[in-house]
């Protein structure tokens, strides 16, 4: 007798037909036997939407322009409410207060408020504004301060420019102009790390 392994084959629908082999179902599919399906195709409703980076030009063009043009007024407000307060209290001595000059002096923080949320649009605004009418006069100011009286000759020659000149000299606008170049960028790393 010759000593050889027999090995059935069999077929799996075999075994299915007879009960006797039935694999089991995966629960994560349970429809996979089923055949008659259409495709899958995504469907994008909003068909109509911009692209995002459409919108920034404009922002940025927003908040430019808000900051070069809100930031003199605001530091303008605030130097001239302070010299009339300051020549009120330096010629009467005595701490009466200028109801106008305070509120001068509250009208330019409110604009200097403005300049810095309008970093919530785009960092230009504050970092303009700053740049140009603080960073930019107060270097040129302490570098070369013949430029300085030069730059105030150009303005016309009262209250305001008189608030401006003691600002400049005593490094008011140079502070101011860092302050709004910090929101500036703060907003913008803010805006980065969402």
């Amino acid at each position: 007798m010759s000593s050889h392994r027999y090995v059935a084959e069999y077929d799996d629908e075999d075994y299915q037909e007879y009960g006797e082999y039935e694999q089991p179902k995966d629960p994560r599919r349970p429809y996979e036997d089923v055949e008659s399906y259409e495709p899958y195709e995504p469907f994008d409703d909003d068909l109509g939407a911009e692209d995002p980076r459409a919108g920034r030009g404009v922002r940025r063009v927003l908040s430019g322009a808000g900051g070069l043009i809100l930031t003199p007024v605001a530091l303008g407000l605030l130097a001239w409410g302070g010299l009339r307060q300051q020549m009120l209290v330096q010629a009467t001595l005595s701490t009466q207060r200028d109801v106008f000059s305070i509120g001068l002096l509250v009208g330019g923080g409110i604009l200097l408020l403005a300049v810095g949320l309008l970093g919530a649009l785009s960092a230009t605004g504050p970092i303009l504004g700053g740049l140009v009418w603080g960073v930019a006069p107060g270097v040129a100011t302490i570098a070369v301060p013949e430029w300085g009286f030069r730059l105030v000759k150009y303005l016309p020659q009262n209250d305001v420019t008189y608030g401006v000149t003691s600002w400049l000299f005593i490094g008011g606008l140079l502070a101011t102009g860092f302050l709004l170049i910090g929101a500036g960028l703060a907003s913008r790393l803010a805006r980065r790390r969402r």
